[in-house]
């Protein structure tokens, strides 16, 4: 009987009269296509500049063309523990490849080795997360925007541990109120994407090697906050997508019917081949007026 519907229903097709099929062809031409850009970690080694120069021109090429570039973090090689003479060299690199290689718009959030925690420079005007801030021309660490129907909101996900020395994926109070007022005062048919540097979701974390009985998950390689965030989306189906980099892997995770979608690395096992089976890549997304979406992770 099912098959008999399907084939009832596929011979239907052949009565729609040929505009309406360009229609509905027309209607799902994508209002955006976007380029996921994460974990360049760029420094002057390994050709790395090259390879990252290459990356670029391979996503500019790409047709239809790329109307913006959403970069998810990790932009230098490190800033953790650095002095202030070799951060700047890093950022000089990266601001020199740009400006020479790119010519699409760019929206940032910030990565863990985009921060400063050097113990020994806290008194520095810099010192933290705003050096990379001024770097990028960011106000604010998180914030949203909307463009052509879409909302995008670009999380911080990034803090310091309880210790003061190292980080662990959160948003913090202040920031998951600010994200509950924005998705409180988006209208619900406006489709939303989700942006941060650490998963807020993963299954691929958990590949290792030689797991006896169980496995476990740091709280710097995911968002401790997981589940009060999801409870959130829960209540908010106009959001569609959450992009993230951090952990070099390639994933498409579903739940609750949003897609959590990690996009590699653009430089791979840190610019030394793959990181396990992800080679070097970077992701393109087709955003669509009624909320969908189509992707693809390229190797460039």
């Amino acid at each position: 009987m099912e098959r008999r519907s399907a084939l009832k229903n596929i011979g239907g097709l052949f009565l729609v009269p040929a505009f309406a099929g360009q229609t509905l062809q027309a209607a799902k031409k994508p209002v955006l296509r976007v380029g996921h850009l994460t974990d360049i970690h760029l420094k002057d080694e390994f050709s790395a500049p090259a390879r990252f120069t290459s990356c670029l021109q391979h996503m500019q090429q790409q047709s239809p063309r790329v109307d913006f570039i959403l970069n998810g973090g990790d932009v230098v090689f490190d800033m953790n523990k650095e002095n202030l003479g070799t951060i700047s060299k890093q950022w000089q690199l990266y601001n020199s490849v740009m400006q020479a290689q790119c010519s699409l718009p760019v929206k940032y959030c910030l990565g863990n080795h985009d921060i400063w925690w050097n113990e020994n420079d806290r008194g520095e005007a810099l010192y933290g997360k705003e050096f990379a801030m001024n770097q990028l021309g960011l106000q604010s660490p998180y914030y949203s925007f909307i463009q052509n129907g879409w909302k995008f909101i670009l999380l911080d996900s990034v803090h310091l541990d309880i210790d003061g020395t190292w980080y662990i994926g959160k948003l913090g109070e202040a920031q998951f109120s600010w994200l509950e007022n924005e998705l409180n005062n988006t209208d619900k048919d406006m489709p939303v994407l989700v942006l941060s540097h650490i998963p807020i979701l993963t299954a691929a974390n958990l590949i290792e090697d030689d797991i006896v009985n169980k496995w476990v998950m740091l709280g710097g390689d995911m968002h401790t906050d997981t589940a009060k965030i999801i409870s959130l989306f829960y209540k908010h189906p106009n959001v569609k997508l959450c992009l993230s980099g951090h952990i070099h892997l390639r994933e498409k995770l579903i739940y609750n019917n949003v897609a959590y979608i990690c996009n590699g690395a653009v430089s791979g096992a840190w610019w030394e081949g793959n990181r396990r089976e992800t080679a070097p890549g970077y992701g393109i997304i087709d955003l669509y007026a009624d909320g969908s979406f189509s992707e693809v992770y390229m190797n460039y």
